[in-house]
């Protein structure tokens, strides 16, 4: 399989395998677990990820992720869009396994009422919506590349990046449900219905702004000495993702 290849499959996996746990905690157990819970799933699964396929591809698993890293030099746009394709077709599965499951085949009760698609009207208007998705996504993104980059102690991205995500979670689940990721999103609201996909566009176009925002400013904190030339991943599992 070549380089390209497998980076592809992980990143179809890895999206895959967040969309279904993650968002399957809500679907499947949000009255039991509540909001924490379901925070620390993203939270944990993804650090879980960052471990397992950060030394394969960098484990965006996150379009935005990937806009970011794009932008800061990390890939070039060729890989970037077998990424973004990668994570969309994971969103997808994602989305399908969820509605497979809470459907007769698996006759699991949805507890979201939508397959954990993301939304506003209830506890936040669209306005609101859209910069809390961009406020949240920049701070996710904005870690990741500064944690994945040369100034950044090894060993910890995966760390500080399930933290930063459990703790956007808890602020956005209340509000919108939390997207920070237009896969995430996409995946369960083509499944989900009208109401889900008339809503989608804003959690594909605010992450993505925030994602732009997030390289900017990581750029100004970049160190004079930074070595920009390409270089093979080393011990760091995310140092795929280290714009380069």
């Amino acid at each position: 399989m070549s380089d390209a290849a497998r980076k592809a499959a992980v990143e179809t996996l890895g999206t895959f395998l967040l969309v279904f746990m993650a968002v399957g905690a809500a679907v499947f157990g949000f009255e039991e677990v509540g909001v924490l819970g379901v925070a620390l799933a993203f939270g944990l699964v993804l650090l879980a990820l960052a471990y397992a396929i950060g030394s394969v591809s960098g484990c965006h698993v996150n379009p935005a992720v990937t806009l970011g890293v794009l932008l800061r030099g990390g890939i070039t746009i060729g890989e970037a869009v077998i990424y973004w394709v990668a994570q969309l077709v994971g969103g997808l599965l994602g989305g399908a396994a969820l509605k497979l499951m809470t459907s007769d085949f698996g006759d699991v009760v949805d507890q979201t009422g939508a397959l954990g698609s993301n939304g506003w009207g209830d506890t936040i208007n669209g306005s609101g919506a859209f910069v809390l998705e961009v406020v949240l996504t920049f701070l996710l993104v904005f870690v990741v590349l500064l944690v994945t980059g040369r100034d950044a102690a090894p060993g910890f991205a995966g760390l500080a990046i399930g933290l930063v995500l459990t703790v956007v979670h808890l602020v956005g689940i209340p509000l919108t449900g939390t997207s920070v990721n237009p896969a995430r999103s996409l995946g369960p609201a083509v499944f989900a219905g009208t109401d889900a996909l008339e809503h989608v566009w804003l959690f594909v176009v605010a992450p993505l702004v925030g994602a732009a925002l997030a390289a900017a400013a990581s750029a100004l904190l970049e160190s004079p000495t930074r070595d920009l030339s390409h270089e093979d991943a080393g011990g760091d599992p995310t140092d795929a993702a280290v714009p380069r």
